[in-house]
This record gives C-alpha cells, structure tokens and sequence, in this order.
C-alpha cells in the first residue's frame, strides 16, 4: 500500500532539527510583523501552530556547513488558509529581514498581473503596519516593487504575462498558484536563476488544478514522491494538503484535514457549508468545491468522458509485436491542416476488450506556437516519440498516409475508418491500391454508438492503451452532450483543447466491435469500387 503524502509532522509535535537557531529566528522575526486586517490587540502577525511549524521545517534543518537544507517548498493548500499572508511574509524575511542578502532579488511570480499584485499588496500592507520597516524601505509602485536601499535588496511582483524576464538572480522565488500558469517561460527563467545564488530558495504556493499537461502537475506529482518516499531528496520539502478522489466531499471531517486553519476559525465553516449545499444541485460548483477547496485535482472536463483514474488503469504497455498477425481496426481522423491529426489502432481480445495504439501528426513549425497556445509540451511529446512533427507549417497528409500504408504493411488491417469530411482524396487513393478504407461520419447515428462502448470498454477496465501521454490528454479534454435519448457525444465544450485522439480511437474501437463476424473484406462480394459514393 502507497505511503500517504499527508504532511503529519506538522500535528504530532516531533523535533524539527534547528542547530543554528535560524528557525527560531525566523518565528521571532516573523513575531514582530503586524497585519492591517488582524482583530487583535496591536494587529500582530500571527503565525498559529501550524504556520509556525512550516518555517521551523524549511529555515532550521542546515547541512553541517551551515547551509539550508531545504531549497525548495512545495505547498499545496486550498483557499482561504492565509496561504498569501505566508508567502508574503517569507517574502519579506528575504526582503528586510534577517534572511536577506545584499543586493537579493525577491520575486513573487503569478500566472498574470492582477494575481502578481495580491501578493505584493499583501506584503505593501504588512510593512505598512510597522512603522519601522515603512520608514526604513522605499515603493516604486509602477514596478510592483519594494526596495530595501541600506542592502540593495528589493520585492518585486511580476507575471507569467508580461514576457521574457531573462538576466533575473533571485535569491527567492514565490511561484503563486502555479496552476494556473499558460506556460512555463517565466518558470524556466526563475529556476534557471536561483542556481545563480547560493542559498536561494524557491516557494510554490498553489491550490490545486485541472489536468496532467501542465507545470503544476509535475512539481506536485513529484513532491508526492518524495513524500511518500519513493524520491529521497531532502532538498524539497513536500506540504501537501489535498484529499483523496474518491473521499466523500461532504464530510466535514475531511475538509478539516485539508484546511488546516480551520481549527483557527478561516475559512469560514459556514461559507463552506454553503458551498458544499450549492455543489449538491450543481455540478460545476461541486467540482469547483472539489478543487479549490479540497484541494483535489481534477481532469480538465466538467462533464467527463470516464474518470480519468479509471482510464490510468489500462496504461500498461500494449506489445505491439506480439499484435502483428491480430485483426487490426484503424480510425482516422485528420481534423484541420493545422490541428492535431491521429490514427488509432485498435485490436479485440479474448475477453471483449481492446488493445489500442495512437499516431498522432502535427505541424513540425507550429509546435513551439502551439505549446504556447495551448498550455501543453509539443515539442517534448515530438522529442519522444508521441507526436511525429510533419514539415512545414500544415500537417503533410502525405506523411499521415505513408503511416498509414506501413500500418497496414505491420498489421493485419480489417478497416481504415475515415470521416469523409477532410479525407475523400486520401481515402480515394487507399481504395485504388485495395486498402479497406470505409466511411464512418461524425454524426449521432455513427458516434453514439461508438462512444457508448468504447465507454463500456474502459469502466469495465477492457482497454489497454499503453499510457500515451498524447492520447491520455485527449481524452481528459472530452466534454459530454447528451440528447434527449440518453445518447453520449464527444464535445470539446469550451476549450480550445484537442479531443481528436478520443475520436479516432472511438472510431477504431466501433470498428472493431462491429466485427463479431467475418468482415465484408474477407468475402468474395467485397471490392473497393463498392466503397465510392
């Protein structure tokens, strides 16, 4: 059984090492700040226990040469646990405070400008509340900067939006709802400079998200390592404060667990009791709920295709090789020169279930723009192998039907389904040379069906897909339309994120389950004039 990633040596009280006293400087410094919001007597800046407990962890534990061991924090944290007031308060430590050094850049980094500035509002108001450290700093305003001129250090508060941030030293770096990041330009620029200064530390201060293809996910799939000890890397120090998938989200004692300032009356127990009575009718505000104040992160759609965990079960490799001689169905689905185009094999099994395998083809010019567009790593996924890059800047259906012509060479191809939208020449020029190429198009009477048993296939853990990152992708983008008949359609909904590898392989999968007997390719009534229409 997997090791929890539940950070319980904030709670049981157990020794955090501390042999040059700076984690108790820390708390002391900390001590002295005021807050403009507190209610208590003088507005002081309260750490409670558990807060306390984070900075013990990250400033006292040192290597024998003195240095900090931990480099870098990763706090998952639902909203409304004064993750902000905490950033902002390390942020100034490293600004005025005893951690600074002369000259230290401190940067705290959002997705946008509007997000950047809660951050460094929240420290402007907290060092606006002791009148020595106002008087004793300087705000440029216009640069959402606060500088510390007896040390030249300053706070700065910048965007994953406002462009190339390249020749930056931090010696600290707040990654505020990592999230929720486009993209990861700005990320690469901080971590590439923290190496720069020794001493640096970075701070990853986020809710959870939607989704696998982004920079959130990583950090935080990579903090559960080390938390449950898989990593042995006491460089990151993993706060991890998320429940489980399949809790139930209306127990009061898991939102306890995951909100650890609960106890200390925020958030608002009545305001989430509320949320929750809202997320109960409505399932955009129970996913919302889920998310940011559970802390559990979700798959892209709202309205999913299948959970996506159950999906993750088929991800054992699918042998190709020993596939060779077995019937073999492909769907195509060639989208938009300038969209994702994927080719999905599927092969039957003894048990009723399907082995498939993805091509998918884009744009080899278009892969850095399209990254960028659509939040997702092209270029990686062309690097290994999950996405064959065609020259120029459309998809070369020459290249797409060479692939296909040597699928069909490997394989024991039955049928090459075709939405006849975009694919009337290639499917054409297969038909000339004998190649099974049939029509299946995208409308209700075809798709359903196909989509109500590739949906069969995968809750009754029946498909084998090997894990493709690419595939997985699509079909966390799939949203659902049902008609008045209860049948299920693909839809993308709102997003601009690609689903065509969901469709080609519902398309292959349909084929394939059509096939119970002996295909009409395998009768003498068959020849590819009847497939011309």
């Amino acid at each position: 059984m997997a090791r929890s990633t539940y950070p319980e040596w904030i709670f049981d009280g157990s020794e955090i090492p501390d042999p040059m006293g700076r984690g108790e400087r820390a708390v002391r410094w900390l001590g002295m700040l005021k807050h403009p919001k507190s209610t208590l007597p003088g507005r002081p800046f309260l750490l409670d226990p558990w807060q306390e407990r984070i900075v013990r962890r990250i400033y006292g534990p040192r290597h024998e040469d003195g240095t900090r061991i931990v480099k870098t924090v990763v706090l998952l944290l639902p909203r409304g646990n004064r993750k902000t007031s905490l950033a902002a308060a390390l942020a100034l430590l490293h600004t005025i405070g005893p951690e600074r050094a002369p000259g230290g850049e401190v940067i705290s980094a959002a997705a946008d400008r509007k997000q950047a500035r809660l951050g460094y509002a929240e420290a402007l108001g907290i060092v606006g509340a002791v009148p020595q450290a106002a008087a004793n700093t300087r705000v440029v305003d216009s640069r959402n900067r606060l500088i510390f001129p007896r040390d030249g250090s300053f706070y700065e508060a910048i965007s994953a939006d406002a462009g190339t941030q390249h020749g930056r030293t931090p010696a600290f770096v707040l990654a505020d709802e990592l999230h929720a990041w486009p993209k990861r330009g700005l990320w690469d620029v901080l971590r590439s400079g923290l190496v720069k200064q020794k001493g640096s530390l970075l701070v990853i201060a986020t809710t959870a998200g939607r989704g696998q293809e982004n920079i959130a996910w990583d950090i935080i799939e990579d903090a559960r390592r080390v938390a449950r000890g898989e990593v042995d890397d006491p460089s990151i120090l993993p706060i991890l404060f998320e429940a489980d998938r399949d809790c139930d989200w209306t127990d009061e004692a898991v939102w306890h667990r995951v909100n650890p300032g609960l106890v200390h009356g925020y958030p608002d127990i009545e305001g989430l009791r509320q949320l929750a009575r809202e997320g109960r009718r409505r399932i955009g505000d129970r996913e919302a709920f889920r998310q940011l104040n559970l802390n559990i992160w979700l798959d892209h759609s709202a309205d999913p295709f299948v959970d996506m965990e159950i999906y993750d079960e088929g991800a054992a490799p699918v042998d190709l090789d020993a596939l060779a001689d077995a019937p073999c169905w492909l769907g195509v689905d060639l989208s938009s020169n300038h969209d994702l185009t994927c080719v999905v094999a599927a092969w039957r099994d003894e048990a009723g279930g399907y082995a498939v395998h993805p091509w998918f083809f884009c744009p080899e010019d278009n892969l850095r723009l399209r990254a960028d567009r659509d939040g997702v790593p092209y270029p990686a996924w062309a690097e290994q192998g999950f996405i064959i890059p065609t020259p120029g800047n459309v998809v070369d259906f020459r290249a797409v039907e060479d692939t296909i012509r040597d699928i069909c060479e490997r394989f024991a191809v039955q049928e090459i389904a075709f939405d006849p939208h975009l694919a009337r020449n290639m499917l054409n020029s297969l038909l000339e040379d004998g190649l099974p190429a049939v029509e299946m198009r995208q409308g209700w009477v075809t798709m359903a069906p196909a989509v109500k048993e590739l949906e069969r296939a995968i809750v009754g853990h029946q498909v084998s897909h090997g894990g493709h990152p690419v595939l997985r992708w699509c079909f966390d983008n799939i949203a659902v339309h049902t008609d008045s008949a209860g049948n299920r359609m693909f839809h993308k909904g709102k997003s601009r994120d690609r689903i065509d590898g969901a469709v080609a392989c519902a398309m292959a999968v349909a084929r394939a389950s059509a096939e119970g007997a002996a295909s009409i390719y395998e009768s003498d009534e068959w020849s590819p004039e009847l497939m011309v229409m």
